[in-house]
């Protein structure tokens, strides 16, 4: 593997794209008028955020990455790159993303930006072998991005922002409790505490993610209720989120590896379907 590709898989860029995906969307209920150049802005200075933090979470993770079939094969515990070399990479790319969001957008961007990096990087990862409260705190981070892209084009913190927030913040429990599910053997390992207490692959667990993505459907109804969109959005998002919950449902009855993959894929898609409509839909 070249250094170049080595650095590139440092970013998880999928995972990058996704969240900067959602920050662009922010901007885009934000801004006064669709100005796509400035939400591709916004969405590179997420992305770099986004890369960075995700470096600091390998970094601190060599040693568990290398127990874990999934991630063994990842530059860090490969040793193609040293970690003094990621820890520049983190360095560069904090600059970079913090610096596009203050620049072209406003500095309460930018500190958003940074509280994301500092809350995923160096709180929510060392806490995934301490405790499950590490996806409350990790929710945080990843709730972020779609209120950075508001206030990136608003310039405040308002009842929108905040709105687009707690959807994003909702979404994250089914989401990664359903990945934690999957990956139960190999987060094991390595001692990752991600499934709801007492840790296991029960009917308990899937009641909670069954009641997260309940609580999921009346929030993402609030844009329609604060007329931040029309009468298409809340008919997309509660089809979404009705059949988001039916797959909990499945969950429920089976208590097996095959449903909780479904709600994994399922989380996937309903994220930018629901995130679509609402700039389609926008007033």
């Amino acid at each position: 593997m070249s250094k170049a590709r080595a650095f590139f898989q440092l970013l998880k860029f999928r995972l990058a794209l996704t969240v900067a995906f959602s920050s662009a969307i922010g901007y885009l209920l934000g801004a006064h008028e669709l100005d796509w150049g400035k939400a591709l802005l916004v969405m590179l200075g997420g992305l770099a955020v986004t890369g960075s933090a995700n470096t600091i979470n390998q970094i601190f993770e060599i040693d568990l990455d290398r127990q874990m079939k999934r991630t063994a094969k990842r530059p860090l515990p490969q040793g193609i790159i040293s970690a003094q070399e990621a820890w520049v990479f983190v360095v560069v790319l904090g600059i970079l993303g913090l610096g596009l969001l203050t620049y072209f957008f406003n500095p309460l961007a930018a500190a958003l930006s940074l509280v994301s990096l500092i809350l995923y990087g160096f709180v929510y990862t060392p806490l995934k072998t301490i405790s499950p409260i590490c996806v409350a705190v990790g929710a945080i981070p990843g709730g972020l991005p779609p209120l950075i892209g508001w206030v990136a084009a608003t310039g405040y913190l308002g009842i929108e922002g905040w709105i687009l927030f707690g959807i994003q913040f909702m979404w994250q429990f089914p989401h990664f409790w359903a990945i934690a599910w999957v990956l139960d053997d190999d987060y094991k390992k390595a001692g990752f505490k991600m499934l709801p207490t007492p840790g296991k692959k029960d009917l308990r667990t899937a009641f909670q993610i069954m009641t997260y993505t309940l609580v999921l459907i009346p929030l993402s109804l609030l844009p329609f209720y604060f007329r931040m969109t029309g009468t298409v959005y809340p008919m997309v998002a509660a089809v979404c989120g009705v059949l988001f919950l039916m797959q909990t449902f499945y969950l429920m009855r089976t208590v097996s590896k095959k449903a909780a993959m479904s709600i994994m894929f399922g989380s996937f898609l309903y994220l930018p379907i629901v995130q679509i409509a609402l700039v389609l839909d926008k007033v």
